[in-house]
């Protein structure tokens, strides 16, 4: 019992000494839950022995002036531990929520960093809240509570001054839950503030959070068809993306290759390969050759995993490209003169229909066919 009423107050004691010291890097550590840090799990092992942490709170105004946060902190640890999840979630929002009105009254930014934590934990712990909601039955609703919190930490952060800098990382937290809950239409009030505020200049902002903003917001263009822009935002994205992180780099070559190819620049098989993105090659093969087969057979084969990631339908579209490819292919040889032009486009109004388009002379054989198993 008298170990656990130490780690009790050592926990304390650092709370209060990295606010009063403003040492950011410090607070971190304590909200950080999804580390399972040693600190973190010491801590909550002695909040499962010592039943009654509020006492020690109560011990000293240094303490008792921060209960809203950590009361509710040490029970979203307790509960994290004991694997309550949907419990964890909602102490630690509440205690997010009391820390967020305390950094609001702060006249300067130095906690930022440990806001980042709490909004990155905010949503780590609402999604695994809604898996355990979801495997007992119950309707996941703890990601989009979160996601109303960032809401509000974005208002705060959204303001004069040295916090607004936090506010496009919060933003890109709130991108990744309505991405991951398919409500993407609510991410244009967020980008709406981000780009046409006078309060924000985007150079401001960290690269990093740049990076993940023009990859979300590239990915909202290429759902909406808006190609020339979708190029721009992933391509920032691409060559401002730390070369060590090839995971991020391969989320983002994931989208800027269907629209890299709508547009009509093919990837080289070495960037295929570098980063496993194998199940782009034949339909890069197809559009070189102007092979409609090809094409509609590499859709088949890989159709979950593109329709998976949205990418589908701008794929689907290439096949006017096959064509346009097709044709040069067949100007500049014998065939044009061999078959003649009516027949060519005959033929080739019937593969749109699903038939097979054969064109054949001494120097060129072509077959085109939705049959993937010939």
């Amino acid at each position: 019992m008298g170990e656990a009423h130490r780690r009790i107050t050592d926990f304390l004691n650092r709370f209060s000494d990295a606010v009063s010291s403003q040492d950011a890097k410090s607070l971190c550590l304590i909200f950080s839950l999804s580390s399972n840090s040693s600190f973190l799990l010491s801590l909550s092992d002695a909040l499962i022995t010592f039943q009654d942490a509020s006492r020690v709170m109560r011990q000293a105004d240094r303490y008792s002036q921060y209960a809203d946060i950590l009361l509710p902190l040490f029970r979203a640890i307790q509960s994290y531990r004991l694997k309550n999840l949907v419990e964890s979630y909602q102490a630690f929002e509440k205690a997010a929520n009391a820390f967020t009105q305390e950094f609001r009254n702060w006249e300067s930014a130095w906690a930022l960093e440990a806001l980042y934590v709490i909004a990155y934990e905010t949503r780590i712990l609402a999604e695994r809240a809604d898996r355990e909601l979801a495997s007992n039955g119950k309707t996941p609703e703890k990601l989009k509570g979160a996601g109303s919190f960032l809401m509000k930490v974005f208002g705060v952060l959204a303001g004069k001054g040295s916090k607004r800098v936090g506010a496009l990382y919060v933003t890109c937290q709130l991108f990744k839950i309505y991405f991951k809950l398919g409500t993407v239409h609510l991410c244009k009030s967020v980008t709406r503030s981000i780009e046409t505020a006078r309060i924000f200049d985007f150079e401001e902002f960290p690269l990093r959070d740049k990076v993940t903003y023009m990859y979300y917001t590239g990915r909202l263009e290429v759902y909406n068809e808006n190609f020339s822009a979708a190029d721009h935002k992933l391509s920032y994205a691409l060559s401002h993306c730390n070369p060590r992180k090839e995971r991020n780099i391969r989320m983002i070559l994931k989208y800027l290759i269907p629209v890299k190819l709508s547009i009509g620049i093919l990837p080289k098989t070495s960037l295929l390969e570098k980063y496993n993105l194998t199940e782009y090659n034949n339909i890069v093969l197809a559009l070189r050759r102007g092979d409609l087969r090809l094409l509609r057979c590499a859709l088949q084969e890989h159709e979950d995993q593109f329709l998976r990631s949205g990418v589908y339908l701008v794929l689907e579209k290439l096949e006017l490209q096959v064509y346009q490819r097709l044709l040069k292919k067949i100007k500049s040889d014998d065939l044009f003169r061999s078959v003649g032009l009516s027949q060519i486009f005959f033929k080739l109004w019937v593969s749109f229909d699903g038939g097979t388009v054969v064109f054949e002379n001494r120097n060129s054989i072509w077959v085109y066919s939705e049959d993937c198993e010939k």
